[in-house]
């Protein structure tokens, strides 16, 4: 995949050049970032360029010939040395010693980067046909790790393991990848896509060095919107503001039946019911939202902190602080004042408990439901 596929980030690609350039590329890098700015879409890129892609004109392969085999190969990610890795799903009937890996997955993997290389993990559990699982990194993903690297590179050159969602690793998978990053083998890069570091091992998060990348610059977003997107710039731009340097979520505001339209009216029922302290019509929220598989579940309360938070920030009334679609601002102009200082941490903290119990495999209906008890509360204080 080339550098021209990667929205904006001029300034990362010029870091990453450097280091090229400079000859001190590590052996172990960490894409690190805002969700929806792009790491993935370097990290790619730079793979491509490692296994002998060109960039600029430059190829780290001496031979035409063998560049042009390993163009053709990434085009269609197939090239034998570079070694994805990412998070995956017990399948249904998989016993509790089933040695799951990333290859299980290589089919729908494969279709989900001929999209693109902007996805998310939501979007990847729909390819996996996830339901109610939640995907993690399994020890067998290390065994098979250390299988691959520690053979000669089919083609003679580099290798490449590209983990994406390293945090969601369990722990024996996480010590195997430490051994791996301490001893690497020969001609070896591991590039890490990581959405949240604090959560891997610190002792992995010591030996790889640090690639931050920034949100996505406001104009490089208008200007993909424009030519990839054919967004008028007038919309492209207020597209683009919104989106607040997260490509998908500027993708996500052009779909017309995007899951934030479902969410925000789950909100909205959620405050009026609350607000007339409707019971039973709470009762049968909670039940329909509990019906959500767990990663929807999380995305939902997701949602919920930032229409608490926009819906809080309104009352300022300076719009250069707010991200919200036309749909929702119009329903924050009557809304907002119920958000205000005396309960904006209530429902922030609140919100960020079930969070953390429904990741914990928590009783969803029984969650939902006492939130929604307790928001009869919170709306009028």
């Amino acid at each position: 995949m080339k550098f021209d596929k990667v929205i904006g980030q001029e300034e990362a690609k010029e870091r990453l050049r450097q280091l090229v350039d400079e000859q001190r590329i590590p052996h172990a890098l960490m894409f690190t970032g805002p969700e929806g700015c792009g790491k993935m879409a370097l990290a790619l890129a730079f793979a491509s360029f490692l296994l002998g892609e060109r960039w600029d004109g430059r190829s780290l392969l001496a031979s035409p010939a063998a560049v042009t085999n390993a163009e053709a190969m990434l085009a269609q990610w197939q090239h034998p040395d570079l070694h994805f890795s990412y998070p995956v799903i017990k399948s249904k009937g998989a016993g509790s010693d089933s040695k799951i890996t990333s290859e299980d997955f290589a089919k729908e993997w494969r279709q989900l980067l001929a999209r693109g290389p902007y996805f998310s993990l939501e979007q990847w559990m729909t390819y996996m046909n996830a339901d109610n699982q939640q995907a993690s990194i399994f020890e067998a993903e290390s065994d098979r790790l250390m299988r691959k690297l520690n053979l000669k590179a089919s083609l003679g050159g580099n290798k490449v393991s590209l983990i994406w969602l390293p945090e969601r690793m369990n722990l024996t998978s996480a010590n195997k990848l430490l051994k791996l990053l301490e001893e690497p083998p020969s001609k070896t890069f591991f590039l890490l896509v990581c959405e949240r570091p604090e959560l891997l091992l610190e002792t992995i998060r010591s030996r790889v060095q640090v690639f931050a990348v920034t949100r996505i610059d406001e104009d490089a977003i208008t200007q993909a919107l424009v030519e990839r997107q054919g967004i008028a710039e007038e919309d492209a731009r207020r597209i683009a503001r919104i989106a607040n340097g997260d490509w998908m979520k500027a993708l996500e505001e052009i779909d017309a039946d995007n899951e934030n339209k479902e969410f925000f009216a789950i909100f909205v029922t959620l405050m009026r019911k609350a607000y007339s302290k409707d019971v039973k019509a709470l009762k049968a929220w909670s039940q329909t939202v509990s019906d959500f598989g767990r990663e929807k579940q999380k995305r939902l309360i997701a949602y919920m902190m930032q229409m608490v938070r926009e819906n809080f920030m309104y009352n300022f009334h300076n719009p250069q602080l707010n991200y919200m679609t036309q749909e929702e601002e119009n329903f924050a102009q009557h809304f907002a004042p119920f958000i205000n200082e005396r309960n904006v941490m209530l429902f922030q903290h609140r919100l960020q408990l079930m969070m953390r119990d429904i990741g914990q495999n928590a009783n969803g209906k029984l969650q939902f439901f006492n939130f929604a008890l307790e928001t009869t509360i919170y709306i009028r204080k």
